[in-house]
């Protein structure tokens, strides 16, 4: 394992906006973490009824299955980001509007298990991504929504958001049903 994937991402590496998601990330292998964070999802995902994954906890809130359409949108879009600037890609990548993306998209459309089927799918490609990188290639930087962002962070971040929102599910959404 190379000095990068057993250490976590410096703060220089990322917005102090995505600390929220990196802290929640134990240090170690990233790699192996975002593998072993696929089996405890689906495990947990496995463990939601359909007639429940429709539940909202609040008016206005995200149903389960918006909550987890909209992690496979965002791990997509920062391994977009990981992938662009691993193979040393220098231009600006713009944000993403996460209400926007969900207001055209119908998860709710969808079954739990097609949703739980597609997250694993892109959850095994990104770790098949990140396994694949060179250590010049995670230690790469760019710009994504105007900040400085290192490839190194991005898997912290994919780990780290997809921690938070089953933090979420587990404490707004399992609790209360």
């Amino acid at each position: 394992m190379s000095n990068t994937l057993a250490t976590r991402p410096a703060t220089t590496e990322y917005a102090p906006y995505y600390e929220r998601y990196v802290g929640l990330v134990p240090t170690g292998d990233i790699v192996q973490t975002l593998s072993t964070q696929l089996e405890e999802t689906l495990a947990a995902l496995n463990a939601i009824s359909e007639a429940q994954a429709g539940y909202r906890y609040a008016p206005g809130k995200w149903s389960i299955k918006e909550v987890i359409g909209h992690i496979i949108d965002s791990e997509r879009i920062f391994a977009y980001r990981a992938l662009c600037f691993a193979r040393n890609d220098s231009r600006p990548i713009a944000g993403f509007e996460q209400d926007d993306y969900m207001k055209n998209s119908d998860f709710d459309a969808r079954t739990l298990a097609d949703l739980a089927a597609e997250f694993e799918h892109v959850r095994r490609g990104n770790v098949m991504l990140f396994r694949s990188l060179s250590d010049a290639a995670w230690n790469r930087v760019g710009i994504a929504s105007d900040a400085e962002v290192s490839v190194h962070a991005l898997g912290y971040m994919i780990a780290g958001h997809e921690r938070h929102h089953m933090n979420i599910l587990k404490e707004r959404y399992l609790s209360a049903m």
